[in-house]
């Protein structure tokens, strides 16, 4: 009933968010006779801000057209390939006529970043994506929102994750680079782990960033709304049935936007800031912040919905049972065992700020992959950095990425060729795990 309510209010503020947007027009375009009133800068930006509070935020577009390699400026083309139900792989290609810039392209690593399964869609990720760009080839996962799935499609489990992150591992090969951010930290160790059980091949480098690998160290409000509430509680509190409106109607799922209520719940004075800021912005006519807030919103209010079996699997495995760390996770019937993983070096990333993945819960990973030689482990802390400035934003820019570029080209066969204490030497200094 709560999903069908939420349908009904968003149906009926729709026209108010399009009357707001008008009025905000009529009062800013230089040919309307309503933008010479007096206060017609604030009645605009009051009607902007109505809008955007208003209306529906769609899955945005990843965007990325263009990269740099070198000093070259190449094309990208969004592909499609390997697609699933619930998640299709997208391969960023690069394309150039520039022979330099070819060859430098032909000899970079292959990366595959695991996007989150939380809430928001695999765009947020789209400032990882372009660094990444610079000097990899990139495949992301694309997880589909589960009110398009139709029922016929089948549940998708938490079990299911784990087997499409080994598929697409196989699909892309041998020499590829695993980056899993925040929640994939999880099923992506358990999908290496259960590779190396097998006697499959294992990524060069698993790089994982801001993720509950034990949930138990630094608990936040997420790991203990998690912890303290039953698993039946979730079941009849959390999860609804799609609307008839939906490809999807008729499966349960966690809607995102309860998700995008406990986003905001959890710092809701500096949202209200954050929009306060955004009004005196337009009045000022400081087009650049006002860009940016848009942008950032844009990503942080479209949500997507999560198939019921996964999330409470997750809320199950990872939150209550913490059954990797102890041991006792069993994906289709077969126990996960880190310790097994002995080819893939390891880097563990924290930000010092987190404020959903505690300090210690992703570096808690090297205590669990006892057979990666020790001087293949790696852990960085960031300071300053929030959960979000560890994938994104300056401090991503400035101070994660080279250390994630200088990690994975230390240990890329294709840059063999290069002393590895050198390429490894900023990470070096952060100390191993």
């Amino acid at each position: 009933m709560l999903y069908q309510l939420y349908e009904t209010q968003r149906a009926m503020m729709a026209p108010f968010a399009e009357f707001a947007s008008a009025s905000s027009k009529l009062y800013s375009h230089p040919l309307s006779p309503f933008a010479h009133v007096p206060m017609s800068q604030r009645f605009s930006a009051g009607f902007d801000l109505l809008h955007r509070l208003a209306k529906e935020y769609e899955k945005p577009a990843f965007g990325i057209t263009a990269a740099t390699v070198g000093k070259v400026e190449v094309a990208v083309q969004e592909q499609v390939a390997l697609e699933k139900p619930f998640c299709r792989l997208l391969r960023f290609k690069r394309f150039t006529d520039n022979p330099q810039a070819l060859d430098q392209m032909k000899s970079q690593p292959t990366v595959l970043v695991v996007a989150p399964l939380s809430g928001h869609h695999s765009t947020l990720l789209r400032d990882t994506v372009k660094s990444l760009l610079h000097d990899h080839k990139v495949f992301i996962t694309d997880w589909t929102d589960a009110r398009m799935v139709p029922v016929d499609k089948g549940p998708f489990h938490l079990d299911d994750y784990v087997a499409y992150v080994q598929e697409f591992i196989r699909h892309i090969g041998p020499n590829v680079h695993v980056i899993s951010v925040c929640q994939p930290t999880v099923p992506v160790l358990a999908a290496v782990s259960l590779l190396a059980s097998a006697g499959e091949f294992t990524p060069r480098t698993l790089t994982m960033m801001g993720g509950p690998i034990d949930a138990r160290k630094s608990p936040t409000a997420v790991n203990n709304l998690a912890m303290n509430k039953s698993h039946s509680w979730f079941e009849t509190n959390v999860i609804f049935r799609v609307p008839q409106n939906y490809p999807g109607a008729g499966r349960r799922v966690y809607p995102g936007f309860l998700q995008h209520s406990g986003f905001v719940a959890m710092n809701p004075d500096r949202h209200v800031s954050s929009h306060y800021d955004y009004f005196r912005d337009l009045i000022r006519g400081d087009d650049d912040n006002a860009e940016s807030h848009r942008q950032f919103y844009d990503e942080y209010n479209a949500v997507l919905d999560m198939p019921a079996e996964y999330y409470l699997d997750t809320i199950k495995t990872v939150f209550q049972d913490f059954a990797l760390v102890n041991g006792t996770w069993q994906v289709h019937g077969t126990l996960v065992r880190p310790q097994d993983i002995t080819t893939s070096a390891l880097l563990t990333i924290e930000g010092e700020l987190d404020d959903i993945s505690g300090a210690g819960q992703t570096q808690a990973a090297h205590g669990l992959c006892k057979g990666v030689p020790a001087d293949r482990r790696f852990h960085l802390d960031v300071q300053g950095a929030g959960h979000y400035g560890i994938f994104s934003g300056r401090r991503w820019r400035e101070k994660v990425y080279p250390e994630v570029r200088s990690f994975i080209a230390g240990h890329d066969e294709v840059a063999a060729a290069k002393p590895r204490a050198k390429a490894l030497s900023l990470v070096g200094r952060r100390g191993r795990g």
